[in-house]
């Protein structure tokens, strides 16, 4: 996680493949409907939970195995530039590994061991993770870095873009917020671009560019610097070396969970050098890409894409992870990453499109001492948003004058396939990071170790996760832990009662309002907050349910 100084073709399938990635997610097995139609003469789509839907956690990598194996046709192969080299993908990466060491005995020959007797785990995260390779090797390569890097987000998320941590950090390469706008990741209302897999991995890659180069090429310190902070690696080497102590990462005094993680790297480097020599047979894959970017002239409505170009919408959501809801960001990234063989039919579609309804806005009022990056950050905006939606160039403000905010796009109350938009909105409450957290097991914990880190009960953690009493967990599983569960109480009195929310960092009135299924303009009143109110971390609000 580095720290910062702070993607079968017909809509009635849309939505069965969604879910929330875990670790320990298995091949879909959820039949499809025996009363799909057979032909396009439906008018209705169905619902998600039509199949009898009772855990979703497992389909995400189902939709994201069919993205992996979209093939580019012919035509699309000769616009290659360069042309892709006579190379299986993984071995184009492995040539350019330069860093992995795993002596005999060595903390990274055990993490290699670790992750080459696990070879269910390995090849759902590859899986996951071979849609982007393509592209993320291409940038690699566009920044001269080590090949290595292309397993880090394997450490970090295990490929998956709706990963949440404990901290805070977000996407497939776990940004925190801060970290992620001081490398122009956009994160607004409508989107965020630290679960965009392309936009983040260009911020990621250029993020890394700069610790390699400042830590003169030590990819170890490096990596030390991405999850520990390149501050607290800086420091732990001046002490050192006043000291007289070596300042190579070994000797440095850092977090125990910065001295597993670049063993972890060095392990996966070399045991995607050697798989032989660890036991793990690796996929080959032809060194061709799955999918592709779509070039946007304004926010679209990905429903509507998915209904005029015949793409499933899981796959849209998959490949989509940034986007909060059924329309694109009005203030950009304007981009679409879709299956490269179904990159002429969405193209063609946008021609087609029903025009978005008018944007609705909320607006603040800027006050003395208002600036433009302090408006930014008290509305949890980006300044690129801020300057588009009020067409600013600059940074002058004048005292009294309006400023537009985008809302988020309300489901289209008229539209025939209203359900699928309900649908839509249900599933990515469960996908994007509110209440809950995924937490990944780790060597040697067990439940009531893991109860006690979150201050929760283990009899919680096992009603959250369908777990019994004899139920065993085991290192990678993913479990739900609920953040701010509610107190204890029936359900009928729970959804009756006033309860506490303390905010957190990151949040806004409207994620909190979401959250909770209220509006904001109730959440204001409840808390007597004027317009353009500051939340501050560790603030108490009260939320009344009825």
């Amino acid at each position: 996680m580095p720290v910062s100084s702070e993607l079968s073709r017909k809509s009635p399938k849309l939505l069965l493949s969604i879910g929330i990635v875990l670790f320990a997610s298995a091949c879909a097995i959820t039949p499809e409907p025996s009363d799909t139609p057979a032909d396009d003469s439906t008018t209705e789509p169905p619902l998600l939970f039509r199949a009898g839907l009772t855990n979703p956690f497992e389909l995400v990598d189902d939709a994201i195995r069919r993205v992996g194996s979209a093939q580019p046709t012919a035509s699309e192969v000769a616009r290659i530039d360069p042309p892709p080299a006579e190379i299986d993908l993984l071995g184009r990466a492995v040539e350019r590994f330069s860093f992995a060491d795993c002596p005999d005995g060595s903390r990274a020959a055990r993490w290699a061991q670790w992750y080459g007797e696990r070879p269910e785990y390995m090849n759902r995260v590859l899986d996951r993770a071979q849609p982007w390779l393509y592209d993320i090797l291409g940038e690699i390569e566009a920044r001269d870095l080590p090949g290595e890097l292309i397993l880090l987000p394997i450490v970090e998320s295990a490929y998956d873009p709706f990963a949440y941590s404990h901290g805070r950090a977000s996407g497939t390469w776990q940004f925190l917020s801060g970290t992620a706008r001081d490398f122009g990741i956009e994160i607004n209302d409508a989107y965020d671009g630290r679960r965009d897999v392309y936009a983040a991995t260009r911020a990621a890659l250029d993020y890394l560019a700069y610790l390699g180069g400042l830590f003169d090429g030590d990819w170890n310190l490096a990596l030390a610097a991405y999850n520990a902070g390149q501050g607290r690696v800086q420091r732990a080497m001046r002490r050192n070396a006043a000291r007289g102590r070596p300042t190579d990462w070994e000797a440095l005094p850092l977090p125990r969970e910065t001295r597993a993680y670049v063993p972890k790297m060095n392990g996966l480097g070399c045991l995607f050098q050697a798989p032989e020599r660890f036991g793990l047979e690796l996929p080959t894959w032809e060194n061709l890409p799955s999918i592709a970017r779509i070039e946007l002239d304004g926010p679209i409505d990905i429903v509507q894409v998915s209904l005029k170009a015949d793409l499933e919408l899981g796959e849209l959501v998959v490949l989509n992870a940034g986007l909060n809801g059924h329309v694109t960001s009005p203030s950009g990234p304007h981009h679409l990453i879709v299956p490269i063989d179904r990159a002429d039919e969405v193209q063609a579609s946008l021609q087609s499109l029903p025009e978005l309804p008018e944007m609705a806005y909320r607006e603040i009022t800027v006050r003395p001492g208002d600036t433009l990056s302090g408006l930014a950050a008290r509305h949890q905006v980006s300044l690129n948003e801020l300057r588009t939606v009020n067409d600013i160039n600059g940074d002058l403000l004048r005292v009294g004058q309006t400023l537009r905010l985008s809302a988020p796009a309300e489901i289209p109350a008229a539209s025939e396939h209203q359900a699928l938009y309900q649908e839509l909105a249900s599933l990515q409450q469960q996908l994007l990071p509110t209440r809950r957290f995924q937490h990944q097991v780790r060597p040697g914990e067990n439940l009531w170790l893991i109860a006690r880190n979150y201050q929760v009960r283990v009899a919680d953690i096992q009603r959250w996760n369908n777990l019994g009493q004899s139920s065993m967990i085991r290192p990678g599983q993913r479990l739900l832990i609920h953040l701010d569960p509610p107190s204890g109480g029936t359900a009928a009195s729970a959804a009756s009662s006033t309860i506490s929310y303390t905010v957190r960092s990151g949040d806004s009135l409207w994620l909190i309002a979401r959250r909770h299924n209220v509006r904001v303009a109730d959440l204001m009143r409840w808390n007597q907050l004027r317009e353009g109110a500051v939340l501050r971390p560790g603030q108490t609000l009260t939320i009344q349910r009825s």
